[in-house]
């Protein structure tokens, strides 16, 4: 455990998309709990190729061990050096490597530390209660501004469903995406090019201001952002009565409730879920 005056605990919730297919979300966290890694693997076109959650998993378990193996190196350089070993050590090709976003937590000393590479946020709980949400917003306005996104929103608002018309919308999307991926002017991603770690976006809080931090993948920071089910502080609240399972859970329900994408447009029934949530408190002080 790290020499500071905070006790942190650590819970995790996770969930697969779809039944018949793993999940390619990964929790990975340190043996001491001052360290939480959260990916969402993105898989290639051809499972003939290593997936996502394989790559979610090796870069995972790398991070974590980097962070526990010590001394403290800047966040974005400990993610520069896990991307050239894994590239190095499995001959990954840009543009043909399985990839995945990543958000880490530290806390260390007297700051709590983020980075976030991609769509998978981290929201911090100030003891006045407001959260403070740090997020990569990099794909998501090059998205936005494709045609094909404001398209399959409003055919899904129609009633038109998951349809074969929707499925081409998406790969139009993805092949838009590989044209900006890992480059200046794009986005950046856990892939087979380790400057994208150095590409990360950073920031840190004073651990004496923070009660709480989460980490989630874009499966369930939609329920804030899209759906509008929570606030980032309900979100919260709800992770400390019922813990992050119960919410990644409720997620999934009320996406049943819309199974055709009328209600909360988005790009498949169901995405992999994952949630981890640190609770902060002072040595001393009582459990949660």
């Amino acid at each position: 455990m790290p020499s500071t005056p905070f006790v942190f605990s650590v819970r995790t919730g996770g969930r697969a998309g779809q039944d018949d297919r793993p999940g390619e979300d990964r929790v990975f966290v340190t043996p001491t709990g001052d360290a939480v890694v959260v990916l969402d693997g993105v898989s290639t076109l051809s499972d003939e190729r290593p997936r996502g959650g394989w790559y979610a998993d090796t870069l995972g378990a790398l991070l974590v061990d980097r962070l526990a193996a010590g001394p403290p190196a800047e966040l974005a350089e400990v993610l520069y050096d896990a991307l050239a070993t894994v590239a190095r050590e499995h001959a990954l090709v840009p543009g043909e490597s399985p990839a995945a976003t990543v958000s880490i937590v530290r806390l260390r000393d007297r700051v709590v530390e983020a980075a976030v590479l991609g769509d998978s946020p981290v929201a911090v709980i100030g003891r006045d209660g407001a959260a403070r949400v740090f997020t990569d917003p990099r794909l998501a306005t090059l998205v936005e501004s494709r045609p094909q996104a404001a398209e399959y929103r409003r055919r899904l608002a129609g009633g038109s469903g998951f349809d074969e018309r929707h499925r081409e919308l998406l790969r139009e999307l993805r092949g838009a995406q590989m044209g900006w991926i890992n480059r200046p002017g794009g986005y950046w991603v856990a892939e087979a090019v380790p400057e994208a770690g150095r590409r990360a976006l950073t920031a840190s809080w004073p651990l004496a201001e923070v009660t709480q931090v989460l980490a989630a993948t874009d499966g369930v920071s939609a329920a804030v952002d899209d759906y509008r089910l929570y606030s980032w502080e309900e979100l919260a609240a709800a992770c400390r009565a019922d813990g992050p399972q119960a919410v990644v859970d409720a997620v999934h329900r009320a996406e049943q409730r819309d199974a055709d994408g009328r209600t909360w447009p988005r790009n498949k029934p169901h995405d992999d879920k994952a949630l981890a949530e640190i609770a902060v408190r002072p040595l001393g002080a009582g459990s949660r």
